[in-house]
């Protein structure tokens, strides 16, 4: 998962963070994070390889990566459809990150609202989404 998370994180969030950011979130920076996640998490596999996984917590989708090479082919939804039946309701995004924006659109979230907060020490642009009632 922390090698998953890794690539996902540098193909997607290097253009919008910057090289200095995606830097410090290796593979070592995620299997850090996940010692205590990991039994909330859920996986994607194909064969015997985890191509994607989640992190719900209080109803918030932490976290929803697909590794490179693997998109588009149904793991992400399949790892969406299971945090929304178990009770997923919100979840935020970079505002600059289109890729994800229209997968969520896609599946029915929508926009809640924008703002602006720190991320790796910088101040960043984000986008709520919401599911289900208000």
């Amino acid at each position: 998962m922390a090698a998953v998370a890794a690539a996902s994180y540098r193909e997607a969030f290097a253009p919008i963070l910057g090289e200095a950011a995606v830097a410090s979130r290796d593979a070592e920076f995620f299997e850090r994070r996940f010692v205590e996640s990991w039994p909330s998490m859920r996986v994607a596999v194909v064969g015997a390889r985890i191509v994607g996984f989640s992190l719900v917590s209080d109803r918030h989708i932490d976290m929803l990566f697909v590794a490179p090479g693997v998109t588009g082919r149904g793991a992400g939804s399949a790892l969406l459809a299971r945090a929304e039946r178990e009770g997923a309701r919100t979840l935020e995004c970079f505002r600059d990150n289109i890729r994800a924006r229209g997968f969520y659109e896609k599946h029915g979230w929508r926009w809640r609202e924008e703002y602006v907060r720190e991320f790796a020490g910088v101040e960043r642009d984000f986008v709520l989404y919401a599911r289900g009632p208000d």
